[in-house]
């Protein structure tokens, strides 16, 4: 019986950034056991600012792909324009159907992005595939509690907000921390589930890590409200 429902599962990649959205994502498709989870699949651009993917640090992405036991595929991107990443992401596609051609299914962190979400899905669906987005409509609190009372180790990697400070890089959102962003949030109306690229995050631990991540870092700041993590090392 327990075969039987595992041959049921669809086979499915997760576009993976490593952080809070694709993690959470990530964990929902698993607990869900509608998916077997054959790979991580992620779009490594060159530049800092993309319009459509999050830039991971690709050290810490290989240590969260190891942590989760799970095959890493990848690919960069130029990042000249949009047209440009979606033909990367077609690439990245192209890359998945040939690790293993049975994944009939991309899962995607998206929340309520149409502009990244409609694109995903179109180019997802010219290769074959069916997008799977299990934050679809998701609240910013509802986001949260969810990550919070899962336990997700989560830190802020890039900061592009005013009302943010650069303190918070690299500090575990914790219930405080998260009170104090709410706060932030109605103040300065930034969006609290960073959808609208205030801020990037990097999960170093959740549910289906092996083990936490411990890392140390520095930051680097590009003006008044865009701050970085870089010279990250994992310990």
């Amino acid at each position: 019986m327990k075969k039987k429902k595992n041959m049921d599962k669809k086979k499915a990649v997760v576009l993976f950034s490593g952080g809070k959205d694709s993690a959470l994502a990530l964990y929902k498709s698993v607990k869900s056991k509608k998916y077997k989870i054959i790979a991580l699949a992620t779009i490594l651009p060159k530049k800092e600012d993309s319009l459509l993917f999050h830039k991971p640090d690709k050290k810490l992405l290989k240590k969260q792909a190891k942590e989760l036991g799970l095959k890493l595929i990848t690919q960069r991107s130029s990042v000249k324009n949009k047209g440009q990443e979606l033909l990367d992401l077609k690439k990245l596609l192209d890359k998945i159907k040939k690790y293993d051609k049975n994944i009939e299914v991309v899962i995607i962190g998206g929340i309520k992005s149409s502009f990244q979400g409609k694109r995903f899905s179109r180019v997802a669906e010219m290769k074959g595939f069916k997008i799977h987005a299990p934050l679809w409509n998701y609240t910013s609190t509802q986001l949260w509690k969810e990550l919070l009372q899962n336990k997700f180790k989560i830190i802020i990697t890039k900061i592009s907000s005013e009302g943010l400070s650069k303190d918070f890089l690299g500090k575990i959102i914790d219930k405080e921390n998260f009170e104090e962003l709410k706060k932030l949030s109605d103040k300065f109306k930034f969006h609290l589930d960073f959808e609208g690229g205030e801020a990037e995050t990097a999960v170093l631990y959740m549910p289906l890590f092996k083990k936490r991540i411990n890392i140390k870092h520095k930051i680097k700041s590009d003006g008044e409200y865009r701050h970085f993590v870089k010279g990250l090392k994992i310990l």
